[in-house]
């Protein structure tokens, strides 16, 4: 039955869709709220959303559009203080390599949160962050190598 499968894709999917948009977005509460958003959209479709190959991807890209909706609303400004950017509470060491994602463009850091914060395949990333498998190789790429440079000068 429709609830049932929607209730146990919200309870397997919804935690890490939220941590995912609040690193990409660099704002906790912004993240939960996109998820929450895109879930409430999952919901009104989900005869629809439940036939994709990856509904959680979906979800993701969803919430991320209707973020930064609301970001344009409200001429958010990058300078503004943030509050937690982590996946989890970070560790001491976990925290310079937050701080270095957290200061990766947005395009980068999204593919960064997805494949290593949600340990999600290229393929279902390329669809959530609606690029090609090759682009999303060649973000990574170039966020890892950043990220390397970046924590050995501050090693």
């Amino acid at each position: 039955d429709r609830d049932a499968d929607f209730s146990a894709f919200y309870g397997r999917e919804r935690q890490g869709i939220a941590r995912a948009l609040a690193v990409t977005l660099s704002d906790a509460q912004l993240g939960a709220e996109a998820a929450d958003e895109a879930m409430a959209r999952a919901y009104a479709r989900w005869r629809s959303v439940a036939s994709y190959d990856n509904p959680a991807a979906w979800v993701y890209r969803v919430g991320h559009n209707w973020a930064l909706s609301q970001l344009r609303r409200r001429r958010f400004r990058a300078d503004q203080p943030v509050p937690d950017r982590s996946l989890k509470d970070p560790e001491p060491t976990d925290a310079a390599l937050w701080s270095a994602v957290a200061a990766l463009p947005p395009q980068q850091r999204a593919v960064v949160v997805l494949r290593f914060g949600l340990d999600w395949p290229l393929p279902r990333i390329a669809i959530a962050v609606d690029a090609p498998v090759g682009t999303v190789k060649s973000r990574l790429s170039r966020a890892v190598n950043a990220l390397r440079q970046r924590l050995e000068v501050d090693a």
